[in-house]
């Protein structure tokens, strides 16, 4: 058996944005923006009450999303991404940043929706089920779990889309209600039952 691979910590994060204010060009990608639609397409209730967005980055979905939220906290581990994120959407009053490593620190809750976008695979498996435990006990009956991860190999890591995918789809307590999956991405929406 392989040794577990470690978590991604802020270190690595805050490098990529010291060379790149947009790693991944979420500002710019047409396979990003036709993901972020996908995204809130999948969300079966127009309009969320208390939403929780882990890892928001720069905060490009985190301003699409703020439109179906009466109140969102966005929270990510790297003051650079989060500095550009709250510049970004000012003028969303619902909206709140914080910096927070999940699942170090959980906000108290709870919340009727939870996104984990681009962001589970970054866990090792020990902490991914110790985020699966807090994302549980802090989503009330009825709310929403939303992942979506890209599913190709990643050489830094520490999991890939689909192990984190599986992981939630083994777990008790959720009703899957959505799946998809494109050539580069998968996304599944639960309900906490």
């Amino acid at each position: 058996m392989q040794p577990e691979r470690p978590s991604l910590m802020p270190e690595y994060f805050e490098a990529l944005y010291r060379e790149n204010a947009d790693p991944w060009n979420f500002e710019t990608s047409p396979y990003e923006d036709a993901k972020y639609t996908a995204t809130l397409d999948a969300l079966s209730k127009p309009r969320y009450r208390s939403a929780f967005e882990i890892g928001c980055s720069i905060g490009v979905l985190t301003a699409r999303l703020a439109e179906r939220c009466e109140a969102l906290l966005a929270v990510d581990v790297c003051d650079k991404a989060l500095t550009r994120a709250r510049e970004r959407c000012r003028a969303l009053a619902q909206v709140s940043f914080e910096r927070l490593r999940v699942p170090e620190g959980y906000p108290r809750g709870p919340f009727d929706l939870t996104l984990v976008s681009e962001v589970g695979y970054y866990w090792s498996w020990s902490e991914l089920r110790q985020a699966q435990r807090l994302l549980l006990e802090h989503l009330e009956p009825g709310g929403h779990l939303l992942l979506v991860h890209w599913t190709p190999f990643a050489r830094d890591y520490p999991l890939r889309g689909d192990e984190v995918h599986d992981a939630f789809g083994a777990l008790a307590g959720l009703s899957h209600r959505l799946g998809r999956r494109e050539q580069q991405y998968r996304l599944d929406l639960y309900e906490r039952i």
